[in-house]
């Protein structure tokens, strides 16, 4: 099926005119539940780097990552709402729901896209406001308007758009980039693929309405099923990696090699699912499982980084 891209058309039949939408539909555009994994995961990015912030600099620093994947998240929507229009789960969003207008919602997400790079610039470092913007170009331009449509490799590639946070906190302290972040990033690109295509597993008829070539309507569920797996253990190597490199303990590694088994064990669940199930109960344990995986695994290294100071100072103090 063709790909939906008729956007111009779509802005004409919502109407030209300013809508009527109050700020909880124009929050609902930032993607929230998106945005704070994001800012979580840039957080953490922050506390782990090496050095000291300012509080207050550290505040606008989070404030302005949360701001920039909010600014993504409403210019996905505004070039996603022909395609939002039709599928079941995001029929409801605010512009295909017709509570915001398309052009509204593009001027919202330049607006903020430029706010948040220049704040961030002028107040933390330029590297990072840098970064910054790559991020949402990457996410805007780069996934949203070419991987997505185009290739069932969209989420591998496009996942890196959602694996800078880190990255993002550690620059913002470091002013650069180093082994460590690059780890922290890898961590969210490799758990991206099997995260989201469990999801377009028991999603296969929305993404085909609407010709969206995700891995289980172009290659199958079979083939689909095995690279899942396949990246789940990437995913576990790259998790326990920080306690091989300094950045966190073995405690935290024994944590995370227990939390990627579950993990691995689900896929192996998915793996094992016949074709065609239409219940797709494991694919959907899967989905759910992984975003609190990732969730627990920053959690994991922000306690034992906070630990670690704990039991330095008390060594300090004895």
């Amino acid at each position: 099926m063709t790909v939906i891209q008729d956007h111009d058309t779509f802005g004409t039949e919502q109407g030209s005119g300013l809508s009527e939408a109050n700020a909880r539909d124009f929050f609902e555009l930032l993607k929230p539940r998106v945005m704070s994994l994001v800012v979580f995961t840039g957080f953490v990015g922050m506390v782990l780097a090496p050095g000291h912030i300012n509080p207050i600099l550290g505040a606008i620093a989070i404030l302005c990552i949360a701001v920039g994947a909010g600014a993504s998240g409403a210019l996905n929507m505004w070039y996603d709402a022909d395609i939002d229009k039709v599928m079941t789960r995001t029929a409801k969003r605010p512009i295909p729901d017709g509570r915001v207008q398309p052009r509204e919602a593009l001027a919202f997400g330049l607006t903020l896209s430029v706010f948040s790079v220049v704040i961030l610039g002028l107040a933390v470092n330029w590297f990072a406001a840098g970064l910054l913007a790559f991020t949402i170009f990457f996410y805007a331009v780069v996934y949203t308007m070419w991987l997505k449509r185009s290739t069932p490799q969209n989420i591998v590639i496009g996942g890196a758009a959602g694996a800078f946070p880190p990255m993002l906190g550690w620059a913002c302290v470091t002013g650069g980039i180093s082994l460590d972040s690059t780890i922290l990033f890898m961590i969210t690109f490799l758990w991206t693929p099997p995260h989201f295509w469990a999801l377009a597993l028991f999603k296969m008829r929305d993404y085909g309405s609407v010709g969206i070539p995700m891995m289980p309507n172009v290659v199958g569920e079979r083939s689909t099923k095995r690279q899942m797996f396949v990246y789940t253990l990437l995913t576990m190597a790259v998790a326990v990696a920080p306690a091989f490199t300094g950045l966190a303990s073995i405690g935290y590694g024994i944590f995370a090699f227990v939390l990627s088994a579950i993990f691995t064990f689900y896929s192996i669940l998915v793996l094992r699912m016949p074709d065609g199930d239409e219940k797709m109960v494991p694919a959907k344990k899967m989905f759910f499982y992984s975003i609190f995986y990732l969730f627990a695994v920053f959690s994991a290294l922000l306690a034992d980084h906070w630990l670690a100071g704990v039991w330095g100072m008390l060594g300090v103090n004895g």
